[in-house]
């Protein structure tokens, strides 16, 4: 059966979750989750709710999908063993250290991949399988055709999110709150900096997009064998979860779900089912006006009103024993749990003895409980009465014994994990140099007659994929120290395409390709090459660097969300290295924010937003596949004191070939920049 499964920031979220139609919830407890600064369940009060939830039949997810560091990793143990006592369901995790202390520690509980996982095509979701996941929350911004291919060869379970916020980036890669202002996405803290006035000249708000709605595609999706309908919202209010809960259950029963009211107690100008049916137009852009907070206003009392009472949602039967000289007995089951109740002695009947007819009028009021009674197994003297009061008081009892029974908490088995001990990483006396371009041309100004004497004599080089494709002659200049980038995003029909372009190359003599996603690690070992981790693989831990190994990296670059003063202390037999120059990544998108309204037809493949200051942010299509947006400054820390990097890559994007090679010999002198610069995140604290 497909699931319904909602959002629970705090306790009414839960009430208005359960009450209107959930079959299970997602919530996060007080750390490691992806909205920290949603009220959140503390570590006394998730075995309450875990167990409330569960006698309802009610599922629990609990959300350990953030980044973790070195130093958080006892707490992020200790946070898993109260996740275990509590009994829940299912842990959401986006880190691979997470996922290893759940798959070791909690052997009880399911792993689910978190779509901060950036988890988008079939290779991905068979390293999913390898990792133990039993479910993968697919990416946001596939079509339906996508998600029913993927979901047809996934041996795991898919979750499609179906209503709520649609970040502009694909989750997972997104680094815009982060180095604008110090609050990570990927550690629970998002700022959404992308809801302010970007534009693109043509319009604004072009980094904010218009909430999703896949309401009326719910069938579709049920019958396509996805397991999970998920709703965004865990910072949204009560009533926005009663909405879209109750939509969701019409919907799937094949009724008209009431669409008005859920846009009006939020939307961003409306709703928008663009990735999901791949019309990636500029009408998916929106953001909240003041007539979108007006619409709220009216609707929500009347919300409110969906979620006062309990759902009853759990069936039980019932038997009543009533004969004189003895006392009555009322007993009730849920096919599980059996409770029995004394009643009174009852009386011998002057007018109307207690038959089946009044009994059940009595029993089977469970409004106000989670019960619904659906058979009493009557039995009498056919002469004996008991009160209405007596009855009703027996009712009362029994119901709330087996609520109390169902309410028991079960807790999970949980397996201290052994405290290994962590390698210290042996670093050279200083990290090597190498240089990644986006374009072959760019890296011209280096070549020389004499290969020996080129700038880049012994430097690893890394070129994207399509570019060494497009002159195969680099493979042969540049030899075993050549790195082909795959794509950071690789769409379930580009996946065949790329696997042919690797092996084709790796006839002409390439070895090494880089990753940026989980699936792109699968697709270069399949190809028979060595696979380097990119920045994008979100590693800040020493147990991330010791996985990754596992999977056959041959090295990695750590995310450049992590300070300095901790990449000095990532232990490991895994050589690391991180960004040291470059207009950084900050977000990669499908929906692109350059898009004019005649579509991609005049577009030559880049693009400038602008932000309400004035700043200008480039914006690079990879051929009509996916955009990335640039950091308006360039990071630059050739002067800084770098600790604990083997190599330092210089990231080129939309340099010139002459300024690739100035910031190159700057670096190999340790010179200051010639122009304004960041420093990144590398020397300060990390929220």
């Amino acid at each position: 059966m497909t699931e319904i499964l909602a959002p629970a920031g705090g306790r009414e979220q839960l009430f208005a979750a359960i009450r209107c139609g959930a079959d299970a919830v997602y919530l996060g407890a007080k750390n490691f989750n992806a909205r920290r600064n949603a009220e959140n369940f503390e570590e006394e009060s998730l075995a309450d709710t875990v167990a409330y939830c569960h006698a309802r039949n009610v599922a629990v997810h609990v959300a350990l999908n953030t980044l973790v560091m070195d130093g958080e990793l006892p707490l992020l143990e200790a946070e898993a063993a109260s996740i275990a006592e509590s009994g829940a369901d299912a842990v959401i995790v986006q880190d691979l250290a997470a996922a290893k202390l759940i798959r070791e520690c909690c052997p009880g509980i399911a792993l689910h991949a978190s779509t901060q996982m950036t988890v988008h095509n079939l290779a991905g979701i068979r390293m999913l399988e390898d990792l133990g996941f039993s479910r993968v929350v697919l990416a946001r911004e596939l079509s339906f055709e996508e998600i029913a291919m993927l979901t047809a060869k996934a041996a795991i379970e898919t979750e499609v999110f179906v209503h709520g916020a649609l970040c502009m980036c694909v989750s997972g890669g997104c680094y815009l709150s982060s180095v604008l202002g110090g609050r990570s996405g990927n550690r629970g803290l998002c700022a959404q900096p992308c809801r302010l006035d970007f534009n693109n000249g043509e319009r604004g708000h072009a980094l904010s997009l218009k909430d999703m709605s896949y309401i009326t595609h719910i069938k579709e999706l049920a019958d396509a064998g996805v397991a999970s309908l998920k709703i965004e919202g865990r910072m949204k209010r009560p009533e926005y979860v009663a909405a879209a809960v109750a939509a969701c259950r019409e919907a799937l029963a094949g009724r008209e779900p009431d669409l008005d009211t859920l846009r009006a107690v939020f939307s961003r100008q409306g709703f928008t089912d663009g990735y999901y049916t791949g019309r990636r137009t500029p009408e998916m852009f929106g953001y909240r006006s003041r007539e979108d907070v007006a619409a709220a206003e009216p609707v929500l009392k009347e919300l409110s009103h969906l979620y006062a009472a309990e759902r009853q949602t759990v069936s039980v039967e019932m038997a009543l024993s009533v004969f004189e000289g003895a006392e009555s007995v009322l007993t009730v089951s849920d096919g599980q749990n059996c409770v029995s109740v004394g009643g009174a002695v009852p009386e011998k009947a002057v007018n109307r003895p207690t038959d089946r007819e009044l009994a059940e009028r009595s029993l089977f009021k469970t409004g106000g409980t989670p019960f619904l009674a659906e058979r009493l197994d009557f039995s009498s003297d056919g002469g004996s009465m008991l009160p209405v009061s007596e009855l009703n008081r027996m009712r009362r009892e029994a119901l709330d014994a087996l609520l109390a029974e169902r309410e028991r908490p079960a807790p999970k088995p949980f397996l201290p994990g052994e405290k290994a001990e962590i390698i210290k990483h042996r670093l050279p006396a200083a990290p090597e140099l190498r240089l990644r371009f986006e374009t072959y041309g760019q890296a011209a100004p280096f070549f020389t007659e004499d290969e020996a004497d080129s700038p880049l004599s012994g430097a690893k080089v890394i070129l994207p994929l399509g570019e060494i494709a497009s002159n195969p002659e680099s493979a042969a200049r540049f030899g075993g120290r050549l790195i082909a980038e795959l794509p950071a995003l690789i769409f379930p029909k580009d996946e065949e395409a790329i696997s042919a372009q690797l092996a084709k190359l790796k006839a002409l003599g390439l070895e090494n390709a880089l990753a940026e996603n989980l699936g792109a690690i699968r697709l270069i070992r399949e190809a028979g090459l060595r696979p380097y981790g990119g920045h994008g693989l979100n590693i800040l831990n020493s147990t991330a660097l010791a996985e990754y190994e596992k999977l056959g990296l041959a090295e990695a670059t750590v995310s450049f969300e992590l300070p300095m003063a901790k990449i000095s202390r990532l232990g490991g037999t895994l050589p690391r290295g991180i960004l040291g120059y470059g207009y950084l990544p900050l977000m990669r998108f499908r929906a692109c924010p350059i898009q004019k309204r005649g579509g991609c037809g005049a577009c030559p493949g880049s693009g400038v937003l602008t932000d309400r200051l004035g700043k200008a942010f480039s914006v690079l299509c990879s051929g009509r596949r996916y955009a990335t947006l640039l950091n308006s400054l360039p990071l630059w820390i050739a002067d800084k004191e770098i600790s604990g990097a083997d190599f330092l890559t210089l990231y080129f994007t939309v340099e010139s070939p002459e300024r690739c090679l100035s910031v190159y010999r700057a670096f190999q002198e340790n010179m200051p920049p010639d122009t304004e610069r960041t420093n990144g995140l590398y020397f300060r604290e990390l929220l």
